[in-house]
């Protein structure tokens, strides 16, 4: 009786991963912007002087952050990748089996794609409010852009150690806010709450200790002053699209 208990939940178990791997499927992910990101990976240029968001990001935090850490993931994620058969297979097709893959595939591919997204997220230049087709949905699932923000903090706040907290697009076309750990992304398989991200916080220590030291709620108060809307309206469409909605 015992053991019959054990082996009805561990197909539970496996049937549950089914279901989160089933979330979204080739032909979604393959139309969203970064789906081209193939071996050997670059890192795309910032667009912006290091020093173009201050105050609420200090010019030698995104150097370093840019430079170094971003850099190092591309870089070890292209070694990881080397010898692979598998090195010719699209980054976001490899999420959507990464419990297949190495650590150091889903440490070092989801460095450099969450980083990718994140440096494009905050930025200089576009709107500094929600509009358009994503405010009504954030209205609609949230109640206001402020109670979205609240949610968000609280991703970013309560996520132990390092990690993310993302805004994402669940395959029925609705908005959610989650977190995860270290360098996972909701496009993973291995994520619980599977869908495609409109807005990522880098909560890791090196995006903001040299400013607010161990002050992560500082710091994620101050990312709402350069969030680039124009640039999440933009990936909130895409996903729509992509999802036929």
């Amino acid at each position: 009786m015992k053991y019959s208990k054990i082996l009805i939940s561990l197909v539970l178990v496996l049937q549950m991963g089914t279901l989160f791997a089933q979330d979204l499927n080739e032909g979604i992910v393959s139309k969203v912007s970064e789906y081209n990101m193939v071996y050997p990976y670059t890192q795309k240029p910032l667009g912006y002087a290091f020093d173009a968001l201050e105050p609420s990001i200090d010019a030698k935090t995104m150097e370093i952050h840019f430079s170094r850490h971003h850099l190092a993931y591309v870089n070890n994620l292209n070694s990881a990748l080397e010898k692979s058969s598998e090195s010719n297979m699209k980054l976001l097709s490899i999420f959507l089996s990464m419990s297949k893959y190495p650590m150091a595939v889903r440490n070092n591919g989801g460095g450099h794609y969450n980083h990718q997204l994140f440096f494009e997220m905050i930025a200089p230049g576009g709107a500094n409010m929600p509009y358009g087709n994503l405010l009504a949905a954030i209205n609609s699932t949230f109640g206001s852009v402020d109670k979205l923000k609240e949610a968000i903090f609280t991703a970013g706040k309560t996520q132990f150690g390092s990690g993310w907290a993302w805004l994402s697009v669940n395959k029925d076309g609705t908005l959610f806010v989650s977190s995860t750990p270290n360098q996972d992304n909701p496009l993973m398989d291995i994520t619980p709450k599977q869908g495609i991200p409109v807005f990522g916080i880098d909560v890791w220590e090196h995006a903001y200790y040299l400013k607010y030291q161990n002050k992560r709620a500082d710091y994620l108060d101050a990312v709402w002053k350069i969030v680039n809307w124009t640039e999440l309206e933009r990936r909130y469409n895409e996903a729509l699209k992509a999802l036929g909605k």
